[in-house]
Formats: C-alpha cells, structure tokens, sequence
C-alpha cells in the first residue's frame, strides 16, 4: 500500500521524464509501443492466467481481456497520424495559422478491480503515445495483474518516469487528485466514488477528467428476434465475467403482449442459465467463476433478499452454489433469475454487479425505451430483433452511449470511443480512439506573418 510520499514521488519522477519525453519524436514514442505489443503477445497466456488467479474470472474471458489491452496498444501506434493538427494560409493577408495537438505532462489511472489488466491499457498507450507521462494505480482488490504488466514493460525500455506504478486504496487515491502536477485523471468505478470523489476533486484542482461510472444495462428481446441465435448471446451478457463489468445485462426486457412468446423466452433463458457450471477460473470445462471478494458476494446476496422483499419472483436461485471441485463457497454464486420486475424495483434500477438477472416485460417498444431512459445509467442498451426500424428506434431514442443490435455486449473497439451518458459518465471526451487523443493533449495555435 504505497504511502502519499511514495505517489508524490512517482509524481515527481513522472513530472521530470515529461520534458524530454514531449520532445521524443512521436514515431519514435511509438517504436517502444511496438515493442511493448509483441511483448505482450508473447506474454498473452501468462498474463492471463495471472489475471485468472489474482481475479476469479475463467481463462478464456482472460485471454480475452488481455487481448482487448493489447488492442488498444495497436490502435496508439496510430498516434502521429491521430495526432496531426491542421493549418490555413492566408487567414488575412500574409498571415499564416497553423494548429497544433501538444501533450500536456502526467496523467494517472485510478482503475477498478473487474478488468485490472485491460482498463488501464485504454488509457496509457494513448496517454505516451501522444508524449505524456503515466501513473497507474490498480484497486487493492487486485494489484498483481499490472505489476505484471510493469515487470514486463521493464524489457521495453522506456526513459525512467515516463511509467510509474503506486498501489493502494483510498489514501493514494486522493494523493493522486490533490497534486498539483497531475494534469488529469482517468478512472473507472462507482457513480458515487466517481461523481462525488474523483469529478469533484477534479473539479476543485482543475484537472481533465474521464470519469467512467456504474451502469444499468436493459437488454431488449423484441418478438421478431431469432431466439435459437439470441439465448446463447443473453448468457455471456448477463453471466460473463461473474457479472462483473459495466455493460453486464441486467434487466431482461421482453417486448409484446404474447404471453406465449414471453414464456418462450422466458423458459430458454432460465434453462440456458442453470446450465453454466461454477468453479476454478483455471479449469477450462467452467463458465463461471467465483465473485472477486467476499464482500462482493455478500453485496449480491444483500441485492437478492431485497428483491425478494419487495415482490419479485425468484425463479432460478444461485445463493447455494455448486461448485465444480472442492473448493470453499466463499465467493461463489450460481446464476440468479428474478420475473416480475420493475423499474421502481431496487433490483431493477441499481447496479447489482453479480450474476443476477431481472425480467422484465413492456407491451410495445415504445413502453420499452421509456423503461430504458427512465433509468438514472446511461452505459449501455442491446435489442435483439430483425426490424431495421425497431433497431434504428433503440439507436436514435435510447440515452445510452453503447447501443448494441443483435449483439450481447455493446462494447466497442478500440478505433472507437467508450462512451455512457447521464450518471454512467463525467467529462467531455471519453476514453479510446480519438477522444483519447483529444483528452491528452491540447491546441495549441499559431497565428504568424513574415514579411
């Protein structure tokens, strides 16, 4: 747990490499990226498997996840050409006009435990590409996974202080906001952390800021949608990664009066669900693995008596796991299923973070983007259908900034931003692509005459 005098120190260390690391060309800056992606190909397994263990998610969502990291690794070799500005001759007579993109000095991450690999790399690449310097921090729940990457990242070279690593909680959190010599701050969590801590202090020093926040996703299942193909994407939506990230499935809405229809739904995905086996992220036969912490289990467990409590029916009960192998079910959960729920619910508009799923049920589309906008969140929305026109109302009405079609998570690649709206984000620019590269730099014009 690194103390306020060891982060003033990666600062101080981050705030003299920047000079020169500014000066470093960028097709140079971008030779150590190079460097860094084959080393992480390599690497690809190892990191995974440390991810696994130090995490709970099973290998193969790993693997994935570094992939992702890798990914935004590839897209920031992009940076000299992302990165060029754009000019005018002759604005008046004999003047010139040029605008240029300049970084602006050290940035820091202050990233969350569900994804301790990947969430960083969607800032850091682009952060040095653009010649800025770095200070990460993992959650105290899972640190070893960017240690790993920092020992790995020794081979590539980079200039001391262009990549600092602190750990800790709280305490080297707000070391981080109140330093004057940090330009801006990227983070991934809670609203309330987010809004209340991190967009404040921001705020108050004058930091940028992309601040990515909690979510509550609907995933709509309109009465044209081809079950046989749109069950086996409901699975990973809303069970992947133990429930565990942002643009998890939380709310099931099921469209139409047909009662027939909304059983069939309704009976192939509590069926499909009660199939996922629980166990070792190591073993490859599993679907799911343990919930992160104790802590976290027992949040899930909280959320699950709550729903009962208020009148939703809990059809598919995961609170008694069976667990593939003798292991302690400390952290485990099966998949959970609640019918009969509704938007005013607390299980259905708070963010659970488990594996639990709400059913809903809307008479038209139109009731069913109403249910998504009356949310607080604004993260993500996926309908599955084959109506162009039922897709592109989800598309154009929906206040959410990831909006999927006949996919099971809205997650977008790297070429393009993350986005949310309303209490799923605070800033301007959000992270990936070329709102990264705005977000890292600034404009910087020069009006010249010679004569």
């Amino acid at each position: 747990m690194s103390t306020r005098d060891e982060v003033n120190a990666a600062v101080a260390a981050a705030k003299r490499a920047f000079p020169e690391w500014r000066r470093t060309p960028p097709p140079a800056r971008i030779k150590y990226l190079f460097k860094l992606k084959s080393l992480l190909e390599e690497n690809l397994e190892e990191l995974a498997r440390v991810q696994t263990q130090e995490h709970g998610r099973i290998i193969s969502e790993s693997r994935a996840a570094v992939g992702r990291g890798i990914e935004c690794v590839e897209v920031a070799t992009e940076t000299p050409s992302l990165m060029m500005g754009y000019n005018l001759h002759n604005i008046t007579s004999g003047v010139d006009e040029i605008l240029f993109y300049d970084p602006l000095g050290p940035f820091c991450n202050i990233a969350p435990f569900n994804f301790p690999f990947m969430v960083p790399l969607w800032f850091a690449p682009f952060a040095l590409a653009t010649g800025n310097t770095f200070i990460a921090k993992p959650s105290p729940n899972t640190p070893i996974s960017l240690a790993w990457f920092t020992k790995l990242l020794e081979e590539v070279n980079l200039p001391p202080g262009v990549w600092n690593l602190v750990q800790g909680g709280a305490e080297a959190s707000l070391a981080l906001l109140e330093h004057p010599d940090i330009v801006g701050v990227t983070f991934v969590g809670s609203t309330k952390v987010g809004r209340d801590v991190i967009y404040k202090k921001c705020g108050e020093t004058g930091k940028r800021a992309i601040v990515q926040t909690s979510a509550k996703n609907y995933i709509i299942v309109m009465p044209d949608a081809n079950l046989e193909e749109t069950i086996p994407y409901l699975i990973p939506s809303f069970l992947g990664n133990t429930g565990q990230r942002c643009l998890s499935g939380a709310n099931l809405l099921i469209v139409g009066k047909d009662n027939a229809f909304y059983n069939k739904v309704l009976n192939m995905f509590v069926e499909a669900a009660s199939k996922i086996t629980v166990g070792y992220g190591l073993d490859e036969s599993v679907g799911m693995g343990p919930m992160n912490s104790a802590d976290g289990k027992k949040r899930v467990l909280g959320y699950i008596a709550k729903g009962i409590e208020e009148g939703a029916k809990l059809i598919l009960d995961g609170r008694k796991p069976h667990i593939i192998g003798d292991y302690p079910d400390t952290c485990f959960l099966n998949s959970t299923i609640f019918e009969g729920v509704t938007p005013d619910m607390t299980i259905g508009r708070e963010e659970i973070f488990g594996p639990v799923a709400s059913v809903m049920r809307a008479k038209d589309l139109d009731e069913a983007i109403k249910m998504v906008n009356s949310s607080r969140y604004g993260n993500g929305v996926c309908i599955f259908t084959t109506s162009g026109k039922a897709a592109r109302a989800v598309q154009f009405n929906t206040q959410c900034g990831n909006i999927g079609i006949n996919v099971s998570i809205p997650c977008t690649m790297m070429w393009f931003p993350f986005c949310g709206m309303k209490d799923s984000f605070f800033g301007i620019e959000h992270g990936q692509g070329r709102e990264a590269i705005r977000f890292f730099t600034d404009s910087r014009v020069v009006t010249q005459r010679w004569t």
